[in-house]
């Protein structure tokens, strides 16, 4: 007598979605932002400006092998070191420590500048990405609930930018380069993140009512 077997079917283990704090690099992309800016804050409370440049410069190397050993993408490994690189040029130049931070206050002014103007022109800036990203042919701003989310959305991340543009040009022109440093890792990762709420409920909506 045969017996006959039966292969009950295989279902798909199911996979996490990922978090926004994940898309972003999770917890080390977090760390990543800020070891440059502590490292560059503590150097130059106890070092000479020269050796503090150094510094941040060969921790920047450093955080960047470690990043390319981990086996994580060479532009953004490397994006970081430039940016590091960037900054360090900038206060070599104009022989302020404070300097450092200049390049993140202007482009945060400028993130303000146009989120805040697409707000302004009734086509706030989220809304027009989400339209590109699925094709550019959806009319979005003609459904009010979809406008709206991205209203709301455009203007988390004016705000956001408005309030690093704000609070670390008032420390810049204060002389206050542990402050900026504060306010960085304060105002960085964790703003982003609640801002990016914002923006995934907005595109979430908007792919339940358009798609």
């Amino acid at each position: 007598m045969n017996e006959q077997h039966t292969d009950a079917p295989t279902r798909p283990t199911p996979t996490a979605t990922p978090t926004v704090l994940d898309q972003m690099g999770g917890p080390l992309g977090f760390v990543y932002s800020t070891i440059p800016v502590v490292v560059f804050v503590t150097a130059n409370a106890f070092l000479s400006l020269p050796i503090t440049l150094a510094v941040s410069l060969a921790a920047g190397l450093g955080l960047t092998i470690f990043r390319l050993v981990r086996g994580e993408k060479v532009a953004s490994a490397v994006g970081s070191l430039l940016g590091v690189g960037v900054a360090a040029a900038l206060v070599a130049f104009t022989g302020s420590a404070k300097d450092f931070f200049v390049i993140g206050i202007w482009a945060a002014l400028a993130g303000f500048v146009v989120t805040a103007a697409s707000l302004l022109a009734r086509r706030p800036i989220t809304g027009i990405v989400w339209n590109l990203v699925h094709g550019g042919k959806h009319p979005w701003r003609a459904h009010r609930r979809v406008l709206r989310a991205h209203d709301l959305a455009t203007l988390a991340a004016a705000v956001v930018f408005g309030a690093r543009f704000v609070v670390q040009q008032w420390l810049y022109l204060a002389d206050a380069t542990g402050g900026l440093g504060i306010a960085r890792v304060a105002m960085g990762t964790p703003l982003t993140v609640l801002a990016a709420l914002v923006v995934v409920w907005a595109f979430r909506r908007s792919s339940k009512a358009l798609l």
